[in-house]
């Protein structure tokens, strides 16, 4: 039996017209026919699954943005990579760090 392989998908790939799904027959890789609820569930399940994983284990992180002076901003930098880090790593544990221990 061939194995089937999934073609590349770039931004230049050029996008086909749309598909009737109420009469045309369209099956995924499985067998399953592709009908508009089908469609639907794929589409809701990229949605849920786009974006950072989160932090804690549940389905979303809260985001918290704040403004610094550009040169903060520098020195931060500098900091997270040397350390192999992201400048939103260094503040998570900058801001984590300073919660354990409050004043």
């Amino acid at each position: 039996m061939n194995e089937r392989t999934t073609p590349r998908i770039t931004r230049e790939t050029p996008v086909g017209p749309d598909a009737d799904l109420a009469q045309e027959d369209l099956r995924l890789a499985d067998g399953t026919r592709l009908t508009p609820e089908v469609a639907e569930d794929i589409g809701e399940q990229v949605r849920r699954a786009t974006g950072r994983p989160s932090l804690s284990g549940t389905a979303t992180s809260p985001q918290i943005a704040f403004r610094v002076a550009a040169t903060v901003r520098e020195r931060a930098a500098a900091v997270a990579a040397r350390e192999g880090k992201t400048i939103s790593q260094l503040a998570r544990e900058a801001l984590e760090e300073r919660i354990a221990h409050p004043r």
